[in-house]
């Protein structure tokens, strides 16, 4: 109640001069932000590129600022930042320092801002409120940094993230009815697909039989939802070989069979996972499963500690949901290679859950027949498929279920 009448009467101060309060007094960014947020300006820029100023120099500023340079549809041009020219031990000269942060209102009228992306850490920095209110009433808009990166970029950062973020969201729901429809939608498509598709299965499987001996399937353990494993199906396209060299498929590639090679052109080796679909371990849409055998290096990696000292779970966020044959992050980055690549794709799964919806999974099923009808790769995909990566450990159990995948 304190925080809402504070917000109120920071507010009328700015509509009402008279009604100011004591020069140089200073308002918690936790009121601030949230009052610059919903204040609506009477008129909308019209530009069709927004002027961009980062408030901040830290790792979260950083981050900010390569995502706008990075963004292809050019929606923004980035001016400059605003704050401490070291930036919390960061290399200097990474972008333009504007100036500091008691002059950025002087600073957003100067250089005509549409657009102004917060990312000071909260409590460490007061900001001029007066002054900002009045750049929002005149139209600049003022965004968090967290959520601006969101939408620029589908994914979440992943380092700035408190128990607080994940408690508190407005994402990550439990919505019973959307996961039921998600469900029986999937169930249902893959069992008309499995018939409809059965000629060609059944070609695919004399295919391989005569292009290597071998399996037709390739079988193994993956995690589930709530953590419970499935075995997961799909065409082998690699011979079968107990002396490969090493534990990633990216050294495997001469081992591709020529069927093979096509499948995987067209995803067609995924098709046998519609089984998995009917039984209920899969969906359609979901983070892609991976080996149970890797779920404890990666459980272990995939945690944020941030300074409060209180861990945080994130690759368990993954089996909230069930898998799918497709998803965000397969979408948005493609295939990965290594530990470091789980941990960015991480980062677009953790966006799928956060913003789940079933216009979210139309897009990505959208975007993943193009792939599979006109053979178009994925944005930023890698060399190697990641349904057949094993694990990432030099463990005997590791290095047979290479041996025994393909």
């Amino acid at each position: 109640m304190t925080m809402l009448l504070d917000e109120v009467q920071i507010q009328a101060e700015a509509a009402t001069p008279t009604l100011a309060s004591r020069p140089g007094r200073r308002v918690p960014r936790s009121v601030l932000v949230p009052a610059l947020t919903r204040l609506e300006p009477p008129i909308a820029s019209a530009a069709p590129i927004r002027r961009l100023l980062v408030v901040g120099t830290g790792a979260l500023a950083h981050s900010v600022v390569a995502a706008v340079r990075a963004d292809r549809t050019r929606r923004y041009e980035f001016v400059g930042a605003c704050g401490e020219a070291e930036g919390d031990g960061l290399p200097a000269g990474t972008f333009p320092i504007l100036g500091p942060v008691d002059r950025l209102p002087h600073l957003l009228e100067t250089h005509a801002i549409d657009t102004a992306v917060v990312a000071i850490d909260e409590g460490k920095v007061p900001l001029p409120v007066r002054g900002l209110m009045r750049a929002r009433l005149r139209g600049t808009r003022f965004e968090r940094s967290t959520e601006f990166y969101e939408r620029l970029t589908g994914k979440i950062a992943i380092e700035t993230m408190t128990p607080r973020d994940v408690l508190f969201a407005s994402g990550f729901p439990h919505r019973c009815l959307a996961g039921s429809l998600a469900r029986v939608t999937s169930a249902l498509v893959a069992g008309l697909a499995l018939l409809a598709a059965s000629p060609l299965l059944a070609l695919i499987a004399v295919a391989i039989v005569l292009d290597s001996p071998g399996p037709v399937f390739f079988v193994q353990e993956r995690v589930g939802l709530q953590g419970r494993s499935f075995r997961l199906i799909k065409f082998r396209t690699m011979r079968v070989d107990r002396e490969a060299p090493s534990e990633w498929v990216r050294d495997n590639g001469h081992r591709i069979t020529r069927v093979g090679y096509w499948l995987r052109r067209f995803r067609l080796d995924e098709l046998p996972q519609l089984i998995n679909i009917v039984r209920g371990e899969m969906n359609l849409v979901g983070p892609r499963p991976h080996p149970a055998a890797n779920y404890p290096l990666l459980a272990t990696v995939m945690r944020n500690v941030p300074e409060t000292g209180v861990e945080i779970p994130l690759y368990s966020l993954r089996t909230l949901v069930r898998p799918g044959i497709t998803g965000w992050a397969q979408v948005k980055y493609g295939y990965a290679n290594g530990v470091v690549e789980e941990v960015e794709k991480l980062r677009y799964d953790l966006y799928y859950l956060k913003h789940r919806s079933m216009w979210l999974d139309l897009r990505i099923l959208l975007e993943t027949f193009s792939v599979v009808f006109f053979s178009r790769t994925f944005e930023t995909s890698a060399s190697s498929d990641e349904d057949e990566q094993v694990t990432y450990g030099p463990s005997n159990s590791s290095r047979s279920s290479l041996r025994s995948s393909r």
